[in-house]
């Protein structure tokens, strides 16, 4: 397949490269990478990275803006994007063919090529992977696609301590860092937090509910929100703060927005994509994430989460 559609990728002129709505460092490390290495690979065919612009990821980059007429006749690839209700930008659908690269369970089998490796720990990895595949076809690597992909590792494997961490995934991370890249620098970026969301973070240590079988949960309304001067995309960051209280065994961040609730799951253990693909969602068995619209269907999220960790 990564011979497909390197093929496909040499047919075209105008190469326009998405991603999910609600961006994660993989989100854009696989989209810019790719995007990258195409551009110093092909570099008269014209290449555009598109999407919603996430101002907590702009130290990766800030995405393009092109008008309608650019997909006639475009190529399109999609990364890491297991539905199509996530992809960032409805004109996807615009461009001549339409190819999916992703690492998320395939339910959602869209696009005229797919490439989809739910052992890779990232999309990032398998951009990684296409191009050394690739490299004795013209592909080329550079410094900037090099930081792109490895932050892109680096943020889906938790900085390298969830189980989807492979062997490979060390091999490919060891031979990115001998690019010309300030990974201090970067991880900076990643990683540090302002004051405002530490304080947010104390809240929700504060305040979170776990029950005796380790089912755990964390209500941010806008009123929260508001107090602490912090956006729901941003509270996004703190996902992830609940993994090192000993007996949990998933828990969910319900995060309130204007016109939805955002769900969002993680596990050390009980599989909970299943539960997000109730909502309208998806991702993967240890980690994913839903939209729900009342509050009664917040307590059914809640229970269902309790369920799976009896």
């Amino acid at each position: 397949m990564k011979k497909k559609i390197l093929e496909v990728i040499k047919q075209y002129d105008t190469i326009i490269i998405h991603r999910h709505v609600r961006p994660d460092p993989d989100a854009y490390g696989s989209q810019g990478g790719l995007a990258e290495i195409l551009k110093a690979s092909f570099p008269k065919k014209k290449i555009h990275v598109v999407g919603k612009r996430d101002h907590t990821l702009d130290y990766l980059f800030v995405p393009d803006i092109i008008p309608d007429g650019c997909y006639e006749g475009a190529l399109v690839i999609v990364c890491d994007t297991a539905n199509q209700e996530r992809v960032c930008d409805e004109r996807y659908a615009l461009g001549d063919m339409l190819i999916k690269i992703d690492h998320h369970p395939n339910e959602d089998q869209y696009g005229d090529l797919l490439w989809v490796d739910t052992s890779a720990s990232s999309t990032s990895e398998m951009i990684y992977d296409f191009y050394l595949d690739g490299k004795n076809e013209g592909l080329k690597m550079t410094d900037e696609a090099a930081r792109l992909i490895f932050s892109g590792i680096v943020g889906d494997t938790g900085r390298f301590i969830y189980p989807s961490t492979t062997k490979k995934t060390f091999k490919y991370a060891g031979e990115l860092i001998e690019y010309q890249f300030d990974r201090t620098s970067l991880f900076n970026e990643m990683y540090e937090m302002e004051p405002k969301l530490i304080n947010l973070q104390g809240y929700v240590y504060e305040n979170f509910k776990m029950n005796e079988d380790g089912a755990a949960t964390i209500v941010l309304t806008k009123d929260t929100l508001n107090s602490f001067d912090v956006t729901a995309s941003e509270a996004s960051i703190l996902v992830s703060s609940l993994s090192s209280i000993k007996g949990i065994k998933a828990w969910c961040f319900f995060i309130e927005e204007e016109n939805e609730i955002r769900v969002r799951l993680r596990s050390k253990g009980p599989i909970v994509n299943t539960i997000a693909m109730q909502y309208h969602g998806g991702g993967h068995p240890l980690a994913a994430g839903a939209s729900v619209y009342t509050w009664e269907e917040a307590e059914r999220v809640k229970r269902a989460i309790a369920e799976v960790c009896k």
